[in-house]
């Protein structure tokens, strides 16, 4: 998924017009997608001055603005005051306040440590192959870890991505702790945004000794399917956590 060169400059005929049309400012917001995807900015990088993405698209700043800030709500630029819009990538602080949820009874959010338990190679089982959106026996590679918490264990995960995506990561000694960081400077994948499906099981034995607690004592599980760019699914993340000093939790509004 890593592309190179950018884009020419987008003729205004891209912008449609009538009444089926999406407002403005999402036809905007979707070519700027599309120039993200190409690779013509690259994370961290400044985008052009607003005054110039509208003289490119045709529009007014004001349409451009209000495409940058549903950009920026999707956690995909970052607005800079006085500095100007940068293209977001991951770091330890995206990672604790995007993408993890638990947080201690004071609410509280520390990002947990890592310790690598086996990075292999495989063949993608039905339900890998589905949620990945790959066909069933395509290589994958299958990163299993226990996370601690205050230096306690606290979440027994396992992650599945696509091999072609990502096809040395079997070879790295050191997988860091925040892997959204490693795909995105090392294979150009960035992710957007991700689902979360949560369910209440018993620790099977496996993660139970990771745990260091009796099998079937009660654990969350959440399930995440993690989305480039583009929307495409691009890692499997099951995450099986311990609740009894720390919870999960989302804000919504």
């Amino acid at each position: 998924m890593r592309y190179h060169g950018g884009m020419d400059a987008t003729p205004q005929s891209e912008i449609s017009e009538g009444p089926r049309a999406l407002p403005l400012y999402a036809q905007v917001k979707t070519l700027l997608l599309q120039h993200l995807i190409a690779g013509e900015w690259r994370p961290g990088e400044l985008l052009p001055s607003e005054f110039q993405l509208a003289d490119r698209f045709g529009v007014s700043q004001g349409t451009v603005r209000k495409a940058l800030d549903a950009l920026a709500a999707d956690n995909i630029v970052v607005r800079r005051q006085g500095r100007g819009t940068f293209v977001a990538e991951h770091d330890d602080h995206r990672a604790l306040f995007h993408f993890f949820h638990l947080v201690g009874h004071d609410g509280a959010r520390r990002l947990p440590e890592s310790r690598l338990i086996s990075v292999r190679k495989g063949l993608a089982t039905r339900i890998e192959a589905e949620y990945l959106g790959i066909g069933h026996g395509a290589p994958v590679i299958r990163i299993r870890r226990v996370r601690s918490l205050d230096g306690q264990p606290a979440i027994a995960e396992t992650i599945t991505v696509p091999q072609l995506l990502f096809p040395d990561l079997a070879d790295i000694r050191d997988v860091p702790n925040t892997l959204y960081d490693l795909y995105e400077r090392r294979y150009g994948v960035t992710i957007a945004r991700a689902v979360e499906r949560l369910s209440a099981v018993a620790a099977e034995a496996r993660d139970a000794r990771l745990l260091a607690v009796p099998a079937g004592t009660p654990l969350l599980e959440i399930d995440r399917i993690a989305l480039a760019l583009d929307g495409k699914p691009v890692e499997w993340r099951l995450s099986r956590c311990l609740t009894t000093t720390h919870r999960y939790q989302v804000e919504l509004g």
